[in-house]
C-alpha cells in the first residue's frame, strides 16, 4: 500500500487531505481490508455467546423482586392492563421491557409492589423477561469489540475491553433484572459505533454509505434518549464531535464551497436533531394509544388529560358546584385540606415577628369537620322574583367570591402581614362574619377571584374533581398556597402552614374540590344529591399531551431529592467508594449488592489520568520545541481514545450539575467508555511506532540499542498486560459472585471477606 493511501486509511488520521487522496482505494485494497474483516466474523459472535452465558446464568435467582424491579416490572403490568402510569423517563425502555413480558405471556395481574415479593408464589414469567433484558446487555459486549477495531485497536485489545465489560459484576447485575439501563447502554453504544463508521466516510461524502451511517447514527441518538432523560448524554458526545468535524469543514484551507459547507450543516442537523426528535416524540404517541384507562398516574396530570382516559373519577363523578355549596378544599401538591380552628396566631413569633392575632387558617391532611367552606356570591344568584336561577348560581372562571368557615362563622381574608414561616409571603386568616360590613376594607380583602385552569372567562364552570383552581386574593393578587416544608410549630399543631404566594402564577397553587355539601334548602337539592351521570370521554390533541407530559417530567425529576441510604455522589463513583444494597433473604443471607469490579472501574479512571495527564505534559513539550510522539500517532490516539475520554466526561460530568437524588448506576455508560479508554491507552503504550524519551548515555547501551530491544518486546508486554488485566478481572468477578448473582449464602466471615472497601455496605456482617 502506497504511503497516500496508508496515511488515508489510518484510522484517526486528520491532514487535510490532497485531492489525489479524496480519490477512492483501489479495488485490490478494499479487497483486503474486507477480506482481514471477515476472517474474525465469528469473534463478535462468541463475545456475545459467553456474555449471555455469564448473564443467564442463576437467572431465577433470586425468584423474589428485586431493587428497581418494583417500579419497572410494575410498569410492565400497567402496559399489560392498559392502565396510565407515570415515570419520569421516556417510555422505550419500558415499552421494550413491556414487549418482553408480552412475548412470555405476563398477564399484568402482578403488580410488583414492594422489594421481596416472591415470585414463585404467582404464575409471572420472571426469567424470560430477565432473560429478555440479558439478551439485550448480551448485545452490549460485541458492540464494544466492534468499536474498538474501528478506531483501530489491536484485535486483542478489542477482545481484552469487551471481556473487562462482559466480566464487570455492575454490568452483569443490571444487565439480568427487570431494568432499564440494558438497552439505554446498548443504543449508547450503537451510537458511538454509527457516529465512527460515518466518520469514516468523511471521503465519500453525500455518498449512499455516507447518508446511512449519518441516519443510523441519528435513529441510535433518538432511541437512547428515549430511553432515559440522560441519553441526552450521547447527544452531547456526539454533537460535539460533529461540531469538530464541521469546524474542520469550514476550513479554508480545505477549499469546500460555502453552499456545500451549507449542505454539511443541514444533512447534520436533519438527520441528527430532526429527525431524531421526531423519532423521541413517536414512542410517546405509543405510549398514549397503549395506556388508555386511568391509573396511579392520573394525579400527575391535568385535568383535562385525566378525562381522556377511561374510568377517570372525573368523568364518572365530577359535580358542578353552585353558590352556597360548602366544599372541602384539597390542594393539588400536597394532599392537605383548606383547614381553620377556633386558635389564633401568637402574637410574637420567635424571631420577633409580631402577627395579626387572627384565627389560624392551615392545611390539614385529615377529612374533618374545619375542612368545610361554603361558596358565598358577591353579586344576588336568584332572580328579582326569588325564583331560582341555575345560571346566576354557577361559579365561574374569573367570578369573585367569598369563602365562610362554617364551623367558625367567618370569612377567608389574607392581608399585608407576615407569614409565620414564610415572611415573604402574605398572612393566610379569617374574619369573623359580624365584622364584614363594619368596614369597606373588610369587605374587599375578603374576595377571591376563582381561577380555573384552562377556563374560559364567563363560559367555564367550576366542578369537583376536574377543575383545578387557584384563589387569588382581589386587592392584593396573591394565591392562597402551601407547601410540605411548612410544618408550624406546636401552636399550629404541627400542621403545615397556608399563605399568600405573591407568585400566584406557581404550580403549586393549585387546589381541587373532592367534598360538597348541597345546601338542603336548594330548590335543586334532590335532582344535585343523586350521584352524577357518567361523562363521555374528552380528547386532547396529542402534541398537548406530549407537552404536558414532558414539563412534568421534568418537574418531578428535579423534585427527586430525598434522601436514601444507597444514594450517592459522583465523585465516589468510579473509585466504587459505595455500593446500593439491591436485595438481601434474612433467613438464608443471600443478598445481591450491586457494585462494579474493582479492576475495571480503577483500571478505567487510570486510563482516563494517564491520558489527559500524557496529552498535557505533550501540549506542555510542544510549546518548547519537544516533539516526542509521532504527528500521526498523536493524531490517531487523539481522535480515537481521546473520543472515548470526551464520551466519558459528556456520561460522567453533568451529573455534578445536578441536585437530585443520584445511584452508582448512573455511572455504567461512563465506566465503558472509561474501558474504551484503558484498552487504547494499553495499545498507546506498547505501540511499536513510538520512541520513549530515554536517559541519554551508559556504558553497556546506547539509546538506538535501547529503543529496539524496547520496540522487540512490546508486544510481549502487551500480551502480559492484557493477559494479567484479564487474570485478575475473572478472579475478582468470580469472587465477587455471590454478591452479583444472590445464588450463595455467607457466612458474615464470608460476607466480611467480600467487603473490599470500608465504605461497601453489606449485610449480614455479624
Amino acid at each position: 500500500m502506497d504511503a497516500k493511501l496508508r496515511r488515508r486509511y489510518t484510522p484517526g488520521y486528520s491532514s487535510v487531505p490532497t485531492d489525489a487522496e479524496y480519490q477512492p482505494a483501489s479495488k485490490k485494497v478494499r479487497e483486503v481490508n474486507q477480506s482481514s474483516r471477515h476472517n474474525v466474523w465469528w469473534i463478535p459472535v462468541a463475545l456475545f455467546a459467553m456474555a449471555l452465558g455469564v448473564r443467564l446464568y442463576e437467572i431465577a435467582s433470586p425468584a423474589e423482586v428485586v431493587f428497581d424491579e418494583v417500579h419497572f416490572g410494575k410498569f410492565a403490568a400497567y402496559y399489560m392492563t392498559r392502565q396510565y402510569f407515570f415515570d419520569v423517563h421516556p417510555p422505550l425502555a419500558k415499552l421494550i421491557v413491556a414487549f418482553g413480558a408480552w412475548l412470555a405471556g405476563f398477564d399484568g395481574n402482578f403488580e410488583f409492589d414492594s422489594i421481596g415479593d416472591k415470585y414463585s408464589d404467582t404464575s409471572v414469567p420472571f426469567r424470560e423477561m430477565r432473560a429478555f433484558i440479558a439478551l439485550i446487555g448480551s448485545l452490549q459486549i460485541p458492540l464494544v469489540y466492534e468499536i474498538m477495531r474501528e478506531t483501530g485497536a489491536r484485535s486483542i485489545t478489542a477482545i481484552l475491553c469487551a471481556l473487562l465489560v462482559m466480566l464487570d459484576n455492575a454490568q452483569i447485575a443490571q444487565t439480568r433484572l427487570i431494568l432499564l439501563d440494558a438497552p439505554l447502554v446498548l443504543f449508547m453504544l450503537l451510537s458511538l459505533y454509527c457516529y465512527i463508521k460515518f466518520y469514516q466516510q468523511r471521503y465519500h461524502e453525500f455518498t449512499p454509505k455516507w447518508w446511512a451511517w449519518l441516519a443510523s447514527t441519528g435513529l441510535s441518538l433518538a432511541l437512547t434518549v428515549s430511553c432515559k432523560l440522560t441519553g441526552v448524554f450521547a447527544f452531547l458526545t456526539i454533537g460535539g464531535a460533529v461540531g469538530w468535524d464541521l469546524w474542520n469543514v469550514l476550513d479554508i484551507k480545505r477549499r469546500i464551497p460555502m453552499r456545500k459547507v451549507a449542505k454539511h450543516f443541514c444533512a447534520r442537523v436533519l438527520f441528527l436533531l430532526l429527525i431524531p426528535l421526531v423519532i423521541y416524540v413517536s414512542w410517546f404517541w405509543v405510549h398514549f394509544a397503549i395506556l388508555t384507562r386511568s391509573g396511579t398516574g392520573d394525579v400527575f396530570m391535568s385535568a383535562d388529560f385525566q378525562q381522556t382516559l377511561e374510568g377517570n373519577e372525573l368523568l364518572e363523578s365530577s359535580l358542578e358546584l353552585h353558590a352556597l355549596d360548602s366544599i372541602a378544599l384539597k390542594h393539588r401538591g400536597t394532599h392537605v385540606y383548606l383547614h381553620s380552628h377556633p386558635e389564633h396566631y401568637p402574637h410574637k413569633y420567635d424571631d420577633g415577628r409580631i402577627s395579626s392575632d387572627g384565627q389560624q387558617v392551615t392545611g390539614y391532611p385529615h377529612e374533618d369537620v374545619n375542612n368545610l367552606w361554603q361558596i358565598l356570591p358577591v353579586s344576588p344568584i336568584d332572580n328579582d322574583d326569588g325564583s331560582f336561577n341555575v345560571t346566576r348560581r354557577c361559579i365561574y372562571h374569573m367570578q369573585h367570591i367569598r369563602l365562610l368557615h362554617q364551623s367558625t362563622n367567618s370569612y377567608l381574608l389574607t392581608h399585608d402581614v407576615a407569614a409565620p414561616l414564610t415572611p415573604t409571603n402574605e398572612e393566610i386568616t379569617t374574619l369573623p362574619a359580624d365584622e364584614l360590613h363594619a368596614d369597606q376594607d373588610n369587605e374587599q380583602n375578603t374576595l377571591w377571584e376563582l381561577h380555573i385552569e384552562g377556563g374560559i372567562e364567563g363560559k367555564t364552570t367550576w366542578h369537583t374533581h376536574r377543575s383545578w383552581i387557584r384563589l387569588v386574593h382581589v386587592p392584593t393578587r396573591v394565591a392562597v398556597w402551601t407547601h410540605a416544608k411548612g410544618e408550624l410549630p406546636s401552636w399550629g399543631f404541627r400542621q403545615q402552614e397556608v399563605n399568600g404566594n405573591k407568585n400566584a402564577l406557581d404550580k403549586t397553587a393549585i387546589w381541587t374540590v373532592e367534598n360538597v355539601h348541597v345546601d338542603p334548602h336548594s330548590p335543586m337539592y334532590e335532582i344535585r344529591s343523586k350521584p352524577p351521570e357518567p361523562r363521555s370521554l374528552q380528547t386532547l390533541p396529542f402534541l398537548d399531551k406530549f407537552a404536558e407530559l414532558q414539563l412534568t417530567m421534568l418537574e418531578q425529576n428535579n423534585k427527586l431529592t430525598q434522601s436514601h441510604p444507597y444514594a450517592s455522589r459522583p465523585i465516589v463513583w468510579p473509585f466504587l467508594l459505595q455500593g446500593v444494597s439491591y436485595w438481601s433473604s434474612d433467613p438464608e443471607r443471600r443478598q445481591i449488592f450491586f457494585v462494579g469490579n474493582p479492576v475495571t472501574w480503577w483500571g478505567g479512571i487510570l486510563g482516563i489520568s494517564v491520558f489527559c495527564m500524557l496529552f498535557a505534559i505533550d501540549l506542555l513539550l510542544l510549546r518548547r520545541g519537544i516533539d516526542q510522539i509521532p504527528q500521526e500517532i498523536r493524531q490517531r490516539t487523539l481522535r480515537t481514545t481521546g473520543f472515548f475520554t470526551f464520551a466519558w466526561a459528556c456520561h460522567y460530568l453533568p451529573f455534578f450539575l445536578m441536585g437530585r437524588q443520584l445511584f452508582l448506576h448512573h455511572y455504567l455508560p461512563a465506566h465503558i467508555c472509561a474501558v474504551m479508554v484503558l484498552g487504547g491507552m494499553l495499545d498507546f503504550f506498547t505501540s511499536d511506532t513510538i520512541d520513549f524519551p530515554l536517559n541519554r548515555g551508559g556504558p553497556s547501551l546506547t539509546p538506538d540499542r535501547i529503543r529496539s530491544s524496547m520496540r522487540q518486546h512490546r508486544s510481549s508486554l502487551h500480551l502480559v498486560l492484557v493477559l494479567l488485566l484479564l487474570a485478575l478481572t475473572i478472579g475478582l468477578t468470580h469472587y465477587l459472585a455471590p454478591l452479583t448473582y444472590g445464588h450463595q449464602s455467607l457466612t458474615p466471615e464470608q460476607a466480611n471477606a467480600r467487603k473490599l472497601l470500608a465504605e461497601w455496605q453489606l449485610q449480614y456482617l455479624k
